[in-house]
Parts: structure tokens; C-alpha cells; sequence
């Protein structure tokens, strides 16, 4: 979860701020456009105005006391409507910043005391009781909007009492009946503000969750073109930039040759052509993503026995190609990667093996790996000694562990190198469309 996250937030109520801080749009219309409370505070403008005509119709249908103390209590209800619509609704419109606070707490008390003189004069008037209580829990915390809904049920009862001093029974039944509507406030005012809890956390579970799998697409997507750029990365150095480094040694032997050997420097011009030629169809490939254009239409020991001769000419040098084991098909990712791995030996051995040494290039065929030994006896290098800078072993290394395999280098100054590759063949299918 996100560092920033609050360890405790205040308690939820029944409406939200008109105006609160945008989180991430969600699509119009869809079902994480918000809470149905959170739309609009007119249902509420609605109910509690349905609530106040009944109770006035209650009330000027009651039995007793005289019609003249029903009109009177009809009129005294009006002050707490418009001490609603002056100071009450403005708070419960932003009643997330205003739970809790003093300007809560004195209209609420306010409207506790503009309700109790019609209340006390006609007893039916404590209809409006469910229109007060959800102001409470809107208003307040909940231990003080139980509170305030006691007061609401009890004090009502207490003041019609004092006023008319009822017999036993009628107090008793008004008694019974506020401690009823005591309790279904209390339960469900609680229940409801639980409810209303849970699905806020809800909510704000799916945004995050909404927000982490944006940052794990961007972070995803991130990966993919890094993994594409080091793809290019290591084609490019097996394929493109080899092939500018033939070009270039060929130039330099072409330039000594000129005046001396000319046909040697035709036949070095030749190579260079065929050089170019086969650097402009590989990068054709790479832009198509089509294969290597040494396996195009052709197997993967015609392909290393294409780059040997090539090193021969390019070099002077004899390279030799073994193959064993029942030669067949395989994945292309293993034969895209078994001829990178001969490409970048060889360039390798044309770099620091030293003039005119022998190569030795093997393919072995077995029942579930593919094996490339490519091996020469020139001057060889310290394994213990400092990493080079240079990208063709580590590419080497990199293209094996996609595939699941190894590669293993080993050399000792003056006695040659060897380069193994192994593939396993059974991963290879599995990954392979």
C-alpha cells in the first residue's frame, strides 16, 4: 500500500462535501461513479420535507388537545423548518467537514429546542423524531449522536407530560413508544452508518487497487520496451554492428593491398560486398521480426557452416563445423539463439584470438538440450582477471537464460577459448506459440 496512507481515519457519515478532491475518473456511468448519497443531497431536501407535512397533517388531525393548540403547534413546527434551511442545511451539505464541530452542535441543539414546544402541546408532532435523527447521525460522532437521538425521544415525552399532565395509562403508552423509537434509532442509525463504513473502505480498497494496476500496467509496459531495447540491443551487436566490424577490417586490409596485391584487394572488396549484403538483409529481418536471415529457408547447421566459411575468408583462418545427434527442427527461439551465440563466438575469436587461428564450431543434438561449442586455440584471457567492457559475452549469457539454458566460457592466457552453450529443448517448446 502506499507510504502516505492514513493509519486512522474519522468516522463515516450518511453524505459527503458537494465539493470534495477528484480522485481518478472512473468511466461516466459506471459503477464506481460514487455512492448513491454522495450524488445528491435533494432525496434528503425530499424526505425531510414529506416528513414535516405529515407531521403537520398528524398533528391538525389529532383528537385532542383543542384545534386552537393544533394550529398553535402547527405554527411553532415552521421555526424548526426554517432554522433547517438557514443553519442546518448548509452543514449537512458539507457535513464531512462539519461532523463533530461547535456550529454542529449549536444547530442541533437549537433545533432539539424549536421542536419541543409543539411537541409538548401535541403529542403527535414526535413524528418529526424521523426527520431528527438522521441529522444527528449526520452531525455527530456516533457515541454523540446517540446521545442526542435519547434526548430527541425522551425529552419530547418528558415536556407533553409536564404540560398536560396525563393520566397513567397515556403516559405509559407514550412512554413505551418512545423507548421503542429510542431503540430503532439507536440500532439502525448504527447499522446504517456500519454499513455505510464498509462500503467507503470499499471503495477506497477498489481506487487503490484501481491506481496499483495502473502503476503495475505503466511499470509493465516500462519492462517491455526494456526488454525490446536490450532484444535490439543484442541483435544489433550480433548482426549489424559484427558486420560493420568486417567492413571496417576489410577496408584497412584493402587499403595495404591496393598497390601491392591487387587481385587480394578485388577478392577483399568482393567479401566486403557480400558483407553489406548480408548486414542489409539482416536488418530487414530485425525491422520485419521475421528470422535471422542465415536460417531463412535453410537449417541451423547450413547456417554455421555459412558463418564459418565466412570467417575463413574474412580471416584466413580455418573453421570447421561438427555436427552430432539426429539433426532436426527445433523451436525458432532455440536456433535463433544457438546462431547468435556462433555469431558472437566467432566475432569474439576475430577480435582477440589473435591472426590466423583455427575455430572449431560443434552441434550436438541430444534427446532434450541443444549444445554450441565453439572453441579456438589463440591467445585465450585470464577468467579471474577484471570484466571487460564490452556486451558480447554478457549478451551471450542473457539470450542462454531466456531460454532456459547456460553458457559457460572457458579460457586460460595461451591456451585458447571456449565458448558452450547449452538449450534445453523441452522449456523451449513449452514458450513457444
Amino acid at each position: 500500500m502506499p507510504a502516505d496512507l492514513p493509519l486512522e481515519e474519522p468516522e463515516r457519515r450518511l453524505t459527503v462535501p458537494a465539493v470534495r478532491p477528484a480522485p481518478a475518473e472512473p468511466a461516466a456511468g459506471g459503477p464506481r461513479g460514487g455512492h448513491v448519497w454522495e450524488r445528491s443531497f435533494l432525496p434528503w431536501d425530499s424526505y425531510f420535507a414529506v416528513v414535516w407535512v405529515g407531521t403537520v397533517l398528524f398533528a391538525l388531525a389529532a383528537e385532542s388537545p383543542g384545534i386552537r393548540v393544533r394550529v398553535a403547534a402547527a405554527c411553532l413546527f415552521c421555526l424548526p423548518v426554517l432554522w433547517y434551511v438557514a443553519v442546518g442545511r448548509p452543514l449537512l451539505v458539507v457535513q464531512s467537514q462539519t461532523t463533530g464541530t461547535p456550529a454542529a452542535v449549536r444547530y442541533l441543539a437549537g433545533l432539539v429546542l424549536l421542536f419541543l414546544p409543539p411537541a409538548a402541546l401535541v403529542g403527535e408532532t414526535r413524528l418529526a423524531t424521523f426527520a431528527l435523527v438522521p441529522q444527528c447521525f449526520m452531525l455527530l460522532r456516533v457515541p454523540g449522536a446517540l446521545t442526542a437521538v435519547a434526548v430527541i425521544n425522551t425529552a419530547p415525552v418528558a415536556a407533553w407530560a409536564l404540560v398536560w399532565r396525563p393520566d397513567t395509562h397515556d403516559l405509559y403508552y407514550n412512554s413505551v413508544f418512545a423507548v421503542v423509537t429510542l431503540a430503532f434509532s439507536a440500532v439502525v442509525g448504527s447499522w446504517i452508518i456500519r454499513v455505510i463504513e464498509q462500503s467507503t473502505e470499499r471503495a477506497d480498497l477498489v481506487a487503490e487497487l484501481d491506481a496499483s494496476r495502473g502503476e503495475i500496467a505503466r511499470l509493465s509496459a516500462e519492462h517491455g520496451a526494456l526488454a525490446e531495447r536490450e532484444r535490439l540491443s543484442r541483435e544489433i551487436h550480433d548482426t549489424l554492428a559484427q558486420g560493420f566490424t568486417s567492413i571496417l577490417m576489410l577496408v584497412q586490409a584493402v587499403e595495404t593491398e591496393l598497390a601491392a596485391d591487387p587481385a587480394l584487394a578485388r577478392r577483399h572488396l568482393a567479401l566486403m560486398a557480400g558483407t553489406a549484403r548480408e548486414n542489409l538483409a539482416e536488418a530487414r529481418a530485425l525491422v520485419a521480426g521475421t528470422a535471422p536471415a542465415g536460417l531463412d529457408g535453410g537449417s541451423l547447421p547450413d547456417a554455421v557452416r555459412r558463418l564459418a566459411a565466412r570467417h575463413s575468408e574474412q580471416t584466413g583462418a580455418p573453421a570447421t563445423v561438427a555436427v552430432t545427434g539426429a539433426v532436426r527442427a527445433l523451436p525458432a527461439a532455440v536456433e535463433v539463439v544457438a546462431l547468435r551465440s556462433c555469431q558472437e563466438a566467432l566475432a569474439n575469436s576475430r577480435r582477440h584470438a589473435g591472426p590466423a587461428v583455427p575455430v572449431a564450431l560443434g552441434l550436438d543434438y541430444a534427446e532434450d538440450t541443444l549444445r554450441v561449442a565453439v572453441r579456438d586455440t589463440g591467445r585465450g584471457f585470464d577468467l579471474a582477471g577484471p570484466p571487460g567492457s564490452g556486451y558480447g559475452l554478457p549478451g551471450l549469457r542473457a539470450r542462454a537464460a531466456e531460454m532456459g539454458g547456460t553458457a559457460a566460457v572457458d579460457s586460460a592466457p595461451g591456451r585458447g577459448t571456449s565458448v558452450t552453450v547449452t538449450l534445453p529443448l523441452a522449456a523451449a517448446a513449452r514458450s513457444t506459440p
